[in-house]
């Protein structure tokens, strides 16, 4: 699929916000997702994604409680809703606001998805049904996660682009090399706003601790020269350096520059705390959008 870039800039905004959180947010939380999405909308991010395999249905919601900002999913898995009922809710959800939902898929992993097989070609004829649908979805309204080579290629040919998550500078570059020029790509960036260097590094291995047990990140790791040393006790040093944005304001926009750089169109920011709760962090969304001068920060 030809995209114009300039038009990824317009739907998806440079810097976007992803967070599992508005999908299963921690029980304090549970009545304020929806003024945080609001916030962030007024705030200016230019889309958020909704992480932690939400439904249609789910996503709708945090479309509902917006009025500008586009909604994707981050990611919703193929083998956990039928193309037919997707293509229904996303049809649902395009009437009530029309342009502001993205349709994000992906294939899961292996340890998680009792059905697991033949990632690729399941891909491949969940796209097809979602062509086939009475009500399409379109592929501009739809982006894949992908991080090797031919799911990348699939991204540019049958959707809007690829959404990575876990990856770096490089990945974004060699990601855009496989993509062309044209389609969207818009990696993920974990980052901790702590300028202890330990302390921070110990928030960021507590969620990457969980994705090094699944071979579809640490093979596309190995792909980027790390090696297993890297992904022992939860992740080295220069593992954690590489992936995520830590320290203060200026080292999140440099590693958003690097990523910019490199090839992204848009970067999806996840903010990390050592908050036990996983509550929404809304100060440091407040912090970030005025750090990276987005339109409606103070």
């Amino acid at each position: 699929m030809t995209s114009d870039t300039s038009d990824h800039t317009a739907r998806f905004g440079p810097i976007g916000i992803w967070s599992s959180a508005l999908h299963r947010p921690a029980p304090g939380d549970a009545g304020g997702v929806a003024e945080a999405v609001a916030e962030l909308d007024e705030l200016g991010y230019g889309t958020i994604w909704v992480g932690g395999s939400p439904s249609v249905e789910e996503a709708g919601t945090v479309v509902a409680a917006t009025r500008r900002i586009t909604v994707a999913t981050g990611i919703l898995s193929v083998w956990q809703h039928e193309a037919s009922a997707v293509a229904e809710q996303v049809a649902a959800v395009e009437r009530a606001s029309p342009g502001r939902f993205v349709l994000g898929l992906g294939v899961s992993h292996d340890a998680l998805t009792p059905r697991y097989a033949r990632p690729y070609s399941t891909m491949v004829a969940y796209l097809d049904a979602l062509d086939a649908a009475p009500e399409p979805v379109p592929a501009r309204s739809r982006v894949l996660a992908a991080l090797g080579p031919r799911m990348l290629a699939l991204a540019s040919d049958r959707s809007v682009g690829a959404h990575p998550y876990l990856v770096t500078p490089e990945h974004t570059a060699q990601a855009r090399a496989a993509l062309g020029p044209d389609a969207l790509l818009a990696p993920e960036l974990g980052v901790v706003l702590d300028t202890d260097a330990d302390r921070a590094r110990t928030t960021a291995r507590a969620m990457l601790s969980f994705y090094l047990k699944l071979p579809n990140y640490t093979g596309n790791l190995v792909r980027l020269g790390f090696t297993d040393d890297d992904f022992t006790d939860g992740g080295s040093a220069r593992l954690l350096d590489a992936l995520f944005a830590l320290g203060d304001a200026d080292a999140v926009r440099a590693r958003v520059d690097a990523h910019r750089a490199a090839g992204a169109d848009h970067v999806a920011l996840q903010v990390l705390t050592h908050d036990p709760a996983g509550g929404l962090p809304r100060a440091e969304w407040r912090e970030l959008a005025a750090a990276l001068a987005l339109p409606g920060a103070a």
